[in-house]
């Protein structure tokens, strides 16, 4: 099995996203896209799943989609206005079945930044 992790912050409060909802999806070499989890961040904005890769996913991409609106939509104060990015979308490969991507995320209502890291 493969460990996603991810760790979101906030960067306009300068503290973690706590329980914004990321989701997880495969697409398959001939375009099918499979959901493999759907899971709302810890109080430290983390997330760790363990999912199936297989050998035969080889040509397989992964995304883990964040729910970015609806999190600043659920802070308190006002919404932001004119954010443009619903959501965050970040596609990878999994060369190896067992191996453990961390995908780590600062967001703001208007930009964002990512990268990875074992």
């Amino acid at each position: 099995m493969a460990t996603i992790s991810s760790h979101v912050l906030d960067s306009i409060i300068g503290d973690h996203a706590k329980q914004i909802r990321i989701e997880f999806f495969r697409t398959s070499a001939d375009g099918e896209r499979t959901q493999l989890f759907n899971v709302i961040a810890n109080d430290e904005g983390r997330i760790r799943e363990e999912v199936e890769v297989s050998e035969s996913d080889h040509g397989a991409k992964y995304e883990l989609v964040f729910q970015s609106a609806e999190y600043f939509d659920n802070q308190p104060g006002t919404p932001p206005s004119g954010q443009i990015m619903p959501e965050i979308v970040v596609r990878f490969l999994i060369p190896d079945p067992a191996g453990k991507i961390h995908i780590p995320l600062m967001l703001s209502p208007h930009q964002y930044s990512t990268w990875w890291s074992a």
